[in-house]
């Protein structure tokens, strides 16, 4: 039987609850892609998904923790991608705040992070709550070059959202909440925008004096009204009702 602090088994359980609600929200990509979490108090270790399994069969217990270069530091059976852990490593080990880091190989996803414009902020509302805050990275290929962690840091900046370009998406957060949070409404602007531009109609965008409003009022409401909690309670009450062996 696992032995862990309190801390742990918590942030066991909401990541299993972000890799089974990313399921359950179409954004996997098989057995390929991870959401990871820092371990609390413990420099250096991190939680990641055994490899091969499918979203919707990962728990608690399942996780496995592994060390800042993808090794094991505990006694687990299943096998880890220490390849697939290389991009979040670099955002875990450059950035204190992104204790948690989500990636996806969505098909809305994909497809802006292939368009030259790449997300378009102004677009919606929803959109808007990016607008300033998604960084690029141009792609060098599958991430097995330790080399390039350096440079995905510095892509990044401090925004809460990467577009990997030609490959997918990724958001990082303080808390498991913050970070599904800001994958859940960055996928949705993906599929909004996707949808918007296969009408062939012209697009009328925000202006950007509203953008930057509209940006701010996001922030607050988020961050400071509770909205996040409240948002992320009614994710597990979906999962509670789906099936709650996430927490075994």
């Amino acid at each position: 039987m696992l032995q862990m602090s309190d801390a742990e088994r918590q942030a066991r359980i909401d990541l299993a609850a972000c890799y089974r609600l990313a399921a359950h929200y179409k954004m996997t990509d098989l057995i390929y892609t991870h959401i990871t979490a820092r371990v609390p108090g413990e420099e250096g270790h991190f939680l990641i998904n055994p490899y091969g399994w499918r979203w919707e069969e990962i728990t608690a217990s399942s996780l496995v923790k592994i060390d800042v270069d993808g090794n094991k530091v505990c006694s687990s059976p299943e096998p880890v991608n220490p390849a697939g852990f290389t991009i979040h490593s670099a955002i875990h080990g450059a950035s204190h705040a992104a204790a948690w880091v989500m990636h996806t190989h969505s098909r809305a996803g994909i497809a802006v992070s292939s368009m030259e414009q790449g997300l378009e902020t102004r677009l919606n509302q929803i959109a808007l709550q990016f607008h300033e805050r998604v960084s690029y990275h141009d792609y060098e290929g599958i991430a097995l070059d330790l080399a390039e962690r350096e440079r995905l840091v510095a892509s990044l900046g401090d925004n809460p959202a990467l577009v990997l370009r030609n490959h997918g998406l990724l958001t990082t957060g303080a808390s498991a909440a913050e970070m599904f949070n800001n994958m859940f409404y960055l996928e949705r602007a993906c599929e909004l925008q996707v949808a918007a531009q296969s009408t062939g109609q012209p697009l009328r965008l925000v202006p950007e004096e509203t953008a930057r409003h509209v940006a701010r009022q996001y922030d607050q409401t988020i961050h400071e009204d509770g909205d996040l909690e409240l948002e992320w309670a009614a994710h597990l009450r979906t999962l509670e009702a789906l099936d709650p062996s996430y927490r075994d």
